[in-house]
């Protein structure tokens, strides 16, 4: 049993003696806060464990019928519209709350959380994009989800 789920069973008990209404507004601070978290930690490039996400591939471009690796700079960090809250979501009702992309996003996210071989662009070479996990919670994610609860309850 991970940790995850601990916090579940520990939190489900607690959740049930509440109304309704108390666990929507409970779950709503979570919510906020989870996604304000996990925005900043995909702003820093990092995976939940810490570790900084693989920098992206350096572009191969063609010189005079030859390869060669496209010098200067990456000039922008990654997922900067995917970490909007146009398309990085926030969901909650009484039964609990998620976090997570929508819509047509929510492939290109999948797609570097779990490390999956895509087309680079449509119809295109497909290449095999590095685990840069997006979504997951942190140890101290997993506090700040404790400390709300125990709030919420003492008031």
């Amino acid at each position: 049993m991970d940790d995850l789920s601990a916090l579940e069973d520990w939190a489900g008990a607690l959740l049930a003696r509440m109304e309704p209404a108390a666990r929507r507004a409970v779950a709503s601070d979570i919510g906020k806060t989870l996604r304000r978290s996990q925005q900043a930690r995909i702003r820093a490039q990092q995976n939940p464990d810490g570790s900084q996400f693989e920098p992206r591939k350096t572009r191969q471009v063609m010189e005079r019928g030859r390869l060669r690796e496209k010098k200067g700079r990456i000039k922008r960090e990654m997922f900067t519209k995917l970490r909007t809250a146009k398309f990085f979501k926030n969901k909650n009702d009484a039964s609990g709350v998620t976090v997570g992309f929508a819509g047509r996003i929510a492939r290109l996210a999948r797609i570097h959380q779990e490390g999956e071989r895509s087309p680079v662009v449509q119809s295109g070479p497909a290449y095999q994009y590095p685990v840069r996990q997006l979504l997951g919670l942190t140890p101290a994610e997993r506090d700040m989800i404790r400390d709300k609860l125990m709030d919420h309850l003492a008031n």
